[in-house]
């Protein structure tokens, strides 16, 4: 195993410019002693579009952008929901999901609840999460997490972005958006593909795997 302390500076560039996601990715990697930075911090002009046709494609893509752009050791994901009744979509375009320019997640909430207007219940719906390392030297890393939960007509909770108001989690008894941030990081789709890359980013940094 290579020792990542002996080929680069000990810096993790999170591949990511929403808030939201920087601040769920930087408590679940807290434990690990990389420097975490953004694409602001070290390269402003990198934009990658999400032109794959998967969350892989995705996560890979920005991935394999933002280490070409600044040679550091990334990690990327992709995310989506994924309605039964709507045939999975949005899926892969969640984040693209209304065609209106400048949409807000506020925009792509409403369309959602207007296409499953008069569909039957409940809305069973996942995330689903993909999360690519790619390291220099190594082949690129992907680990995967998804959450079962259903969406719900009215928004709830103060927390999280995107479809979090409206996604209702059994196990957890809450929206997504009404769990507080270490509550979330115990039932997310991205806090269980961030956890399962973090025994493959340790040993990246132990030494006595070198």
């Amino acid at each position: 195993m290579i020792n990542i302390n002996n080929i680069i500076p000990p810096r993790l560039l999170l591949a990511t410019t929403n808030n939201g996601k920087l601040r769920e990715l930087r408590s679940l990697l807290a434990s690990l002693p990389f420097q975490l930075v953004t694409p602001e911090e070290v390269s402003p002009a990198a934009r990658v579009e999400e032109s794959g046709c998967t969350y892989l494609e995705n996560a890979l893509l920005k991935a394999h952008a933002y280490h070409a752009a600044t040679g550091l050791p990334v990690l990327a994901d992709d995310t989506g929901l994924e309605v039964d009744v709507l045939g999975g979509a949005p899926g892969v375009h969640s984040a693209r999901f209304s065609p209106e320019p400048g949409a807000t997640d506020a925009d792509r909430r409403a369309l959602l609840l207007a296409q499953l207007a008069g569909k039957p219940r409940p809305w069973l719906a996942r995330f689903h999460c993909v999360v690519a390392v790619v390291m220099p030297g190594c082949e690129p890393q992907v680990f995967s997490g998804s959450v079962d939960g259903e969406i719900i007509e009215e928004e709830r909770g103060e927390h999280g972005f995107g479809y979090d108001c409206l996604f209702w989690i059994p196990a957890a008894g809450k929206t997504m958006a009404e769990l507080e941030l270490d509550e979330k990081n115990r039932f997310s789709h991205r806090a269980i593909a961030v956890k399962n890359a973090i025994p493959y980013l340790a040993s990246l940094t132990n030494p006595q795997d070198s």
